[in-house]
């Protein structure tokens, strides 16, 4: 059986980790670099940064965060942020990143998914969605989160996978920050509609929401949180010894 994979999350703005709530209301957490060495020695599986507010500045992801974070940790690390051209694929993985998360820049130019997927294979590319219920359907959100596309969120994670895309973060505007659980209803229909690995996002308060997660929906691969790790409440170490022991298989 595969392991089920617990994820870190850095959003990153001018320069220091943040974390808000429904994507608003930032605070600062740390450093990058410190943070992401720390993780790295304590259990999480892999690593994902973003670079929040590259897309909606209209500039390039940084890089030289990027760079040191790479070389002290010995995980997988995803990045995103900015992730506009293949070249922008091509920059960051150079800068030591494992995977890249592409979000608004596909949704720009939807024809990226595929041709980063032919240049540096399927398991590279990873969709990020910003998903959030308007009138009752999953919507798709650009920016950050800050602009509603309009289009239905499962179809566009059907079409990013047909495209190439290897992995899926699904992140919960609606529940992101809350702690109050993963959105279940939202990952169900992912899950149902794609094939390749998902990642649950937005939303964890507690190590029973994990447990909830991978026991209600076995299809997901990884949880992702941020806050409840950034700031002690949950430590990684503990999270990943009772989901074993509930028997839910996890790297230890």
């Amino acid at each position: 059986m595969i392991t089920k994979r617990i994820i870190p999350c850095l959003d990153v703005k001018n320069g220091r980790v943040v974390k808000g709530v429904n994507f608003l209301g930032l605070s600062d957490v740390s450093s990058p670099v410190e943070l992401a060495k720390f993780y790295s020695d304590n259990g999480a599986d892999e690593l994902v940064f973003y670079d929040i507010t590259a897309s909606a500045e209209g500039r390039q992801l940084f890089t030289d965060i990027l760079c040191e974070a790479a070389r002290t940790v010995f995980i997988p690390l995803t990045v995103g942020g900015g992730i506009n051209t293949v070249e922008d694929f091509d920059r960051v993985l150079k800068c030591g990143a494992d995977k890249v998360s592409v979000n608004s820049g596909a949704i720009r130019n939807p024809s990226l998914i595929g041709e980063a997927a032919k240049r540096y294979g399927d398991q590279c590319v990873v969709l990020s969605v910003d998903v959030k219920r308007v009138d009752g359907v999953f919507r798709v959100f650009a920016k950050g989160g800050r602009e509603n596309t309009g289009m239905e969120a499962i179809e566009w994670i059907r079409r990013g996978v047909d495209s190439g895309a290897g992995e899926i973060v699904v992140n919960s505007i609606d529940t992101d920050g809350v702690k109050k659980g993963f959105d279940l209803e939202m990952l169900d229909a992912v899950c149902n509609a794609v094939s390749v690995p998902v990642i649950a996002s937005g939303g964890a308060g507690c190590i029973d929401h994990f447990t909830t997660l991978f026991r209600t929906l076995p299809k997901v691969d990884a949880g992702l949180a941020a806050s409840i790790f950034h700031f002690g409440e949950v430590k990684i170490s503990d999270l990943k010894k009772e989901l074993k022991s509930q028997g839910i298989p996890m790297r230890i």
